[in-house]
Parts: C-alpha cells; sequence; structure tokens
C-alpha cells in the first residue's frame, strides 16, 4: 500500500486540540486538589484556578462549534455502522497482530467509526454534563447586589456526582488516547501529524498511478499549450 504526505489538519484544528487538552488536564488537576486527592496549590487557589479554566473552556467550546459549522467540518462526526464491528475487533485484536486497518483515514473522513460514536458522545453528552454540573457549583449561591442568590436546587450532591463521573470518564479518555496515538505508521507519527497538521496517509497504488499521471499530463499541457488550429 502507497502514502501520500497530506495536509490533514488545519491549524485552528491544532490550536483547539492542543488548547483542550492542555484545560482539560489542568482541570483534572486543580479538580482532584479541591476535592482533597491533591495538595499542590492550596485549596482556594486550586478553585480560583479551577474556575478560570472553566470559563477559557467554554469559551473555547464556543469558537470551536462555531468553526465546525463554518466550515462543514461537523459531518467528520457523523456516526455510522460501517466497519465499526471491524475497528473494535482491530483495537482488541488485529492491532497486535499487525492486521492491516480496517477503515482508511482521508481529509473528508479523518475518524474512524469507533473514534466518531467517541468523539460525539464527548460533544453531545460528556462536555455538556461536565460544562452545565461546573456551572451549577459556581452560582450554587452567589452575591448579586449585595445579597445572596441561590439557583433554587436544594442538594449539590447529584450535581457532585455528575461532575465527578465525568471527570473520571475524561481522565479513562485522556488515558486510551494517549495509548491509542502511538498506534500509527510509526510510534510518533500521529503526534507529529497534530503538530504539523501533515500525515502520511495510505492511498491505493493504482490512485497514486492516476494522480501522478493526471499531474504530468497538466504539466505537459502547461509546458506545451496546443497550438490553435488554422484554416
Amino acid at each position: 500500500m502507497a502514502t501520500e504526505k497530506v495536509y490533514i489538519y488545519k491549524a485552528y484544528e491544532r490550536f483547539w486540540h492542543w488548547t483542550q487538552a492542555f484545560l482539560v488536564l489542568f482541570l483534572a488537576l486543580t479538580g482532584f486538589e479541591i476535592h482533597g486527592s491533591l495538595n499542590l496549590f492550596g485549596f482556594e487557589t486550586a478553585v480560583t484556578l479551577h474556575n478560570n479554566a472553566a470559563w477559557a473552556f467554554i469559551i473555547l467550546t464556543i469558537f470551536t462549534i462555531f468553526w465546525h459549522f463554518t466550515t462543514g467540518e461537523w459531518r467528520q462526526y457523523l456516526p455510522t455502522t460501517k466497519n465499526l464491528k471491524a475497528q473494535a475487533e482491530y483495537y482488541i485484536f488485529g492491532i497486535f497482530r499487525n492486521a492491516p486497518h480496517p477503515t482508511r483515514k482521508t481529509t473528508l473522513s479523518k475518524l474512524n467509526p469507533l473514534q466518531r460514536l467517541v468523539y460525539l458522545s464527548l460533544k453531545i453528552l460528556i462536555f455538556p454534563v461536565m460544562i452545565i454540573s461546573g456551572l451549577a457549583y459556581m452560582y450554587f449561591r452567589y452575591v448579586k447586589d449585595g445579597e445572596v442568590v441561590s439557583l433554587g436546587i436544594r442538594s449539590l450532591e447529584r450535581v457532585a456526582l455528575a461532575h465527578t463521573l465525568g471527570a473520571f470518564i475524561l481522565v479513562a479518555f485522556v488515558i486510551v488516547h494517549l495509548y491509542l496515538i502511538t498506534t500509527g505508521h510509526t510510534i510518533s507519527s500521529n503526534l507529529k501529524a497534530m503538530l504539523t497538521g501533515w500525515e502520511e496517509l495510505e492511498t491505493d497504488e493504482t490512485e497514486t498511478h492516476d494522480i501522478n499521471t493526471a499531474k504530468d499530463t497538466l504539466g505537459q499541457k502547461h509546458n506545451h499549450p496546443e497550438k490553435p488550429e488554422t484554416l
């Protein structure tokens, strides 16, 4: 199988990915300190840092939603059952047997069927739960015009459980994600692609031959334009 170097991850896409990764890890770090699992910044400082990072995450999410819909990249997350079973079997068994990848990445289809389901679930379920429960935490009780105002939530127990469960799911996702980025053509090829935007993608040899032939034909026409016929 031949390969071709393709510019697959745009500049904003890479900025969003790395900024989101940093914010998720930082929110997890400060969140666990708020829960008493760590002691790095001190409780009050951890709360302030966590809240500021949360607002940064919300702003990033708003801009990214706008980017996805204006560029059409939202289509990358449309779920499909085609090759879904084959993809799951590849991750469970095939990857350890050096089996060929069941799906081929392209600029129009960057995610395999399993990635589509996981990333779509993060975007429409986990992230909204984290944001809504986080805002409920922030404004459960807040000061307005010198008075303490309540959101009307009797107890934060369910909010806390939802927020904590979402945090553990995100941590589990990050761990699995860190492992899977090492399963490209080389151990660092996926990482380099998300840093530079360029990735070596598999392509059929016949497709490569047809592309090169078309390029050569266009080049010949450019260098030796046909003379118009004369009467």
